[in-house]
């Protein structure tokens, strides 16, 4: 009987150790495992990391569902570099769109900053697209508590201002459809600034394909601090609607045109929120770019040395 009973522990006690150093080989199978895969995450990210001109794909989120038949609309991997050939101003909310990328503020309900890609052949006339087809429509994509709205707009005394001009836009339907989302917009005074002055400067760099096979815009918002009778600079801006979508001091626009021979030329251009003459020349509103990124927090175009551009505001540099 003891002898039995003997017998019995022994084998029990054997089937637990074996189940034990199973276990604990399993265990170290499974850590090397995850060891390794966090190793290989690691370079996938080291390499992603040094992709000129790339932001971590996961900033980067398309705006609407596109239906099927439409695939080919959207604003696919290779698109996107093209537009942000080179480099991301920011990477807070990036959106892509089918033809041009935003930044979007979701305190301010307004863009930090949209940019585009303009060739000769996406500006150029074309019958198929209608602008007047088009509707200003709130981006559902957008949490609702940072979605700017029509209602917002409405009897506020403001446009609703594009930042990618519908103009620049004319290869498709949905292309021109896109810029009319409300992610695309911000408040600009209407007669004698958004319809007159913007619009000048607007129709200035669609001009510039003419003339050079690719031109690459970024366009925002500022808010610049201004002297108080107290004596102190203060930043103020009105907001409108229920969303308070902000109302910019000035709008600034940044543009880099490749010549034939691949040389650089760049501008960049702020304006006033405000009405201006028709008198007044556009070149009277160029500053220096560095003074554009100091007030908007951006680096623009910061892919491109500065030192190897053939001119900035049309001077050598």
């Amino acid at each position: 009987m003891n002898k039995r009973l003997i017998k019995n522990v022994l084998v029990c006690a054997t089937v637990a150790a074996s189940a034990y150093y199973t276990g604990k080989y399993i265990e170290r199978q499974q850590h090397q495992l995850e060891a390794e895969n966090s190793s290989l995450a690691r370079e996938a990210c080291i390499k992603l990391e040094r992709l000129p001109a790339l932001p971590i794909f996961g900033t980067v989120s398309a705006a609407v569902p596109i239906p099927a038949q439409e695939v080919n609309l959207t604003a696919t991997p290779t698109r996107v570099a093209q537009i942000m050939k080179y480099g991301f101003p920011g990477l807070d909310h990036v959106r892509s769109y089918s033809d041009f990328v935003l930044s979007y503020d979701r305190r301010n309900r307004v863009p930090h900053w949209v940019f585009e890609h303009l060739t000769p052949a996406s500006v150029a006339r074309n019958d198929a697209v209608d602008r007047s087809k088009c509707e200003f429509r709130a981006d559902e994509s957008i949490h609702p508590f940072f979605r700017a709205q029509n209602t917002d707009y409405r009897r506020s005394g403001y446009d609703r201002g594009h930042m990618a001009a519908a103009g620049n836009h004319r290869l498709h339907q949905k292309h021109c459809d896109d810029t009319f989302f409300l992610t695309n917009m911000a408040p600009q005074v209407g007669p004698g600034f958004n319809r007159d002055s913007w619009n000048r400067l607007e129709m200035y760099v669609r001009k510039l394909t003419q003339t050079h096979p690719n031109v690459y815009v970024c366009t925002g918002p500022l808010y610049l601090p201004r002297k108080e009778d107290d004596g102190k600079f203060y930043v103020k801006y009105e907001v409108i609607g229920a969303n308070t979508v902000a109302v910019p001091t000035h709008f600034y626009k940044i543009v880099v045109a490749e010549t034939d021979d691949q040389q650089l030329e760049m501008e960049a251009y702020v304006m006033p929120n405000k009405v201006i003459s028709d008198e007044t020349p556009l070149q009277l509103f160029q500053v220096p770019p560095e003074t554009v990124e100091r007030a908007a927090g951006l680096l623009f175009f910061d892919q491109i040395n500065r030192k190897q551009l053939k001119s900035i505001n049309g001077k050598k540099v």
